[in-house]
C-alpha cells in the first residue's frame, strides 16, 4: 500500500466506498425512472457500476449479477478500441465477441474528467426487447450463429465530445422493430451516466483527486483482504461436481457442464475442463459470463457482504478451454449463455463448493431464467410489439429454511412485469398467475415453488420465443433433499394443451395462450427429519 493510501483512515475509507457505491445506485435508479420500455422501467433489466481511471470496477449498484461481474470486460474493450478518450464521450457496444455478454444487452461506458484529466469511468448495461435478428425480442431457441441474433455493435462512440453521432444512431435504429423504444431506453442510460459523471466529480471536488484515487484503491485492497480471509477459512482441498443443460435447442441430448474446485491457501482455482465443446444453438457462453458467474457463486458461498468490486475477485483463477461451451468462440450463438447457461455453471461450483463445506450449502434453485420474448403487429395502434420477460421459480432448500417460492434466483434479479404494465403495453391478457403447489423439492427444508404464468394473444400472428431449461433435468436436491419439479412449457389452443421442447418459437393467432411453467427447487435434508410443524403446514397448503 502506497504512503498516499496509508493516509485514509477506516472511518473515511466507509464514508467513500458507501459514497460511491450510492453514486452507482442513483445511476440506475435514474436510467429506471427515464426508461421506456417496460423491460427496464417495470423489470428493473439494468444494472450501473464505477470503474477507476484504468478501467477496475469500484462499486456496482446491488442490481443483475450477470451483467455485473462481466461488465468490467466492456469497460476493458471500450478503452482498448477508442484511443483517447475527452469530457462528453459515450462509448455503445453489445458484441459478445468485444467485451459484451449477449447481443440484447447495451452497455454504456463514459469517462469522467476533472480539469480534463480523466479520474475514472462509469457505466451501465440495459437489457433492450429488441436488437434485430430472426425473431422479435431478439431471442429464439434455434439460432445457429451470431449473425441471426441481432445487430452487433462493437465498442464505438455513440456521443463524441457530447455530440450526438446520429449517422450512427439511425444506423441502430434502422435494424430494431421498435426504434422509438430503444431510442427512448438508450437516453435512459446516457442520462444515467451523466448522474454518475457529476456525482463523481462533486466527491473528486469534495476530498480532492488525489485522495479519491487513493481511495478507489483501497477500496480494491479492502475487498481483496475480506474474500482472501474468506477463502482461508473454508476447507482445503479440491471437489468436482457435473450437472448439465437439458439441451441446445437444435439438437437433442443432455450438454454437460463440469467443474473442478480447488481451495488453496486464500486462493480458489475453478476449471471447467471436460465440459462440452461449444454447440451448435443458443447456449453457448463467452468467457466474461463464466467468470461473472463464477464470481457470484464465489462471493455468495464465502461471504455476500464482501463490496463486490474487481479487488473482491483477485483471488479466483478460472480455466475455461477455448471452443467450450463456457468460453466459446465467434460465430457461435450465445443469447443463452448468457440467460440459461450461466444459471448452470453456478449450479455446479456451488455444488462443489457443497462438497468442501456441506455446512455451507444449499439445493439447486430452479436453475432458468424462464426467458420469454413475444412480437408482432399491435392491432390497437398498427406498429410492432416486443416482450421480453423473464419468469421466477422454486428456490432451493437451505440448512435451516425453506426454499422462497416465485423468486429470480441467482444470475438474474429482474422483478416480474406487472400484470396491468403488460396488458396496458402489449396485446395480451394475463389469464393465470400462481403458484405451482408441490414442484418444490422434499426434504428437511423444502425448495420452493415454480410458477405459472398464462398469456393469452389479443392479435393474429404473434410470433413467441422460448429460451428455457430444466424441463428434463431437475434442480438437485442436496444431504438427501428431493430434486425439485421441473418446468413446462405448454400451448393452449381451444382448450387443448400442446406441449412445447424447453426451446424453440412458435406462432400463435388470436386467442391461442402461452403457459410457462417454472421448476421448483430442490430440497436440503432428508424428508424424513421434517418436523411435524412444517408437514401440518405443508398439510393447510396443499404442498404435498
Amino acid at each position: 500500500m502506497s504512503q498516499g493510501q496509508n493516509r485514509i483512515d477506516a472511518i473515511s475509507l466507509e464514508v467513500l466506498r458507501n459514497a460511491i457505491s450510492a453514486i452507482a445506485d442513483e445511476m440506475n435508479a435514474n436510467l429506471v425512472r427515464t426508461a421506456y420500455s417496460p423491460n427496464i422501467k417495470e423489470r428493473r433489466d439494468c444494472s450501473s457500476a464505477v470503474f477507476d481511471a484504468q478501467g477496475l470496477m469500484i462499486a456496482q449498484a446491488e442490481s443483475i449479477p450477470v451483467h455485473l461481474g462481466a461488465m468490467p470486460y466492456s469497460v476493458e474493450a471500450a478503452i482498448h478500441h477508442v484511443s483517447s478518450f475527452a469530457p462528453g464521450d459515450v462509448v455503445v457496444l453489445n458484441d459478445p465477441y468485444s467485451g459484451g455478454a449477449h447481443l440484447p444487452d447495451v452497455t454504456f461506458v463514459a469517462p469522467v474528467f476533472i480539469e480534463n484529466r480523466l479520474i475514472a469511468f462509469v457505466a451501465n448495461r440495459a437489457h433492450h426487447a429488441d436488437v434485430g435478428g430472426k425473431e422479435p425480442g431478439s431471442l429464439a431457441g434455434d439460432t445457429v450463429e451470431i449473425y441471426q441474433e441481432g445487430l452487433r455493435i462493437p465498442p464505438i462512440l455513440l456521443w463524441k465530445q457530447g455530440v450526438l453521432q446520429n449517422d450512427l444512431l439511425q444506423m441502430i435504429l434502422a435494424n430494431v422493430r421498435t426504434p422509438n423504444e430503444r431510442w427512448g431506453d438508450l437516453r435512459a442510460q446516457k442520462s444515467g451516466c451523466a448522474i454518475g459523471i457529476d456525482r463523481i466529480q462533486a466527491v473528486c471536488l469534495r476530498v480532492g483527486e488525489s485522495f479519491l484515487t487513493d481511495a478507489m484503491t483501497a477500496i480494491l485492497d479492502y475487498s481483496d483482504r475480506r474474500m482472501r480471509h474468506q477463502i482461508a477459512q473454508l476447507p482445503q482441498g479440491e471437489a468436482s461436481f457435473e450437472d448439465a443443460l437439458d439441451n441446445d435447442g437444435i439438437s437433442e441430448g443432455l450438454i454437460p457442464i463440469r467443474v473442478r474446485v480447488k481451495v488453496q491457501g486464500d486462493r480458489i482455482e475453478v476449471d471447467f475442463s471436460g465440459t462440452a465443446n461449444q454447440v451448435k444453438g443458443p447456449v453457448n457462453a463467452v468467457f466474461a459470463v463464466t467468470a461473472s458467474a463464477t464470481y457470484y457463486a464465489i462471493r455468495a458461498f464465502a461471504d455476500p457482504d464482501i463490496p463486490p468490486n474487481s479487488g473482491c475477485y483477485r483471488s479466483i483463477e478460472i480455466t475455461a478451454p477455448e471452443g467450450s461451451i463456457v468460453n466459446a468462440c465467434l460465430p457461435a450463438p450465445v443469447v443463452g449463455g448468457n440467460l440459461e447457461t450461466s444459471q448452470r455453471i453456478v449450479d455446479v461450483v456451488l455444488g462443489a463448493l457443497g462438497k468442501l463445506a456441506p455446512e455451507r450449502s444449499m439445493a439447486a434453485c430452479q436453475g432458468s431464467m424462464n426467458n420469454l420474448a413475444i412480437g408482432g403487429i399491435d392491432p390497437r395502434t398498427g406498429k410492432p410489439f416486443t416482450l421480453y420477460e423473464t419468469i421466477a421459480g422454486g428456490f432451493g432448500g437451505r440448512p435451516t429454511k425453506d426454499g422462497i417460492d416465485g423468486i429470480h434466483s441467482h444470475m438474474t434479479n429482474t422483478l416480474n412485469t406487472p400484470v396491468e404494465a403488460l396488458e396496458t403495453s402489449y396485446p395480451l391478457r394475463v389469464e393465470r398467475y400462481e403458484l405451482r403447489p408441490g414442484t418444490g423439492g422434499q426434504g428437511q427444508y423444502r425448495g420452493g415453488l415454480g410458477i405459472r404464468r398464462d398469456m393469452t394473444c389479443l392479435a393474429a400472428s404473434v410470433r413467441v420465443s422460448f429460451l428455457t431449461d430444466r424441463r428434463l433435468t431437475r434442480p438437485y436436491g442436496v444431504e438427501g433433499g428431493e430434486p425439485g419439479a421441473p418446468g413446462e412449457n405448454v400451448v393452449i389452443r381451444d382448450g387443448d394443451e400442446i406441449e412445447l421442447p424447453s426451446k424453440g418459437t412458435v406462432t400463435l393467432q388470436y386467442g391461442d395462450t402461452i403457459s410457462i411453467r417454472t421448476p421448483g427447487g430442490g430440497g436440503y435434508g432428508l424428508p424424513a427429519k421434517r418436523s411435524l410443524n412444517r408437514r401440518a403446514i405443508d398439510k393447510t397448503q396443499d404442498r404435498i
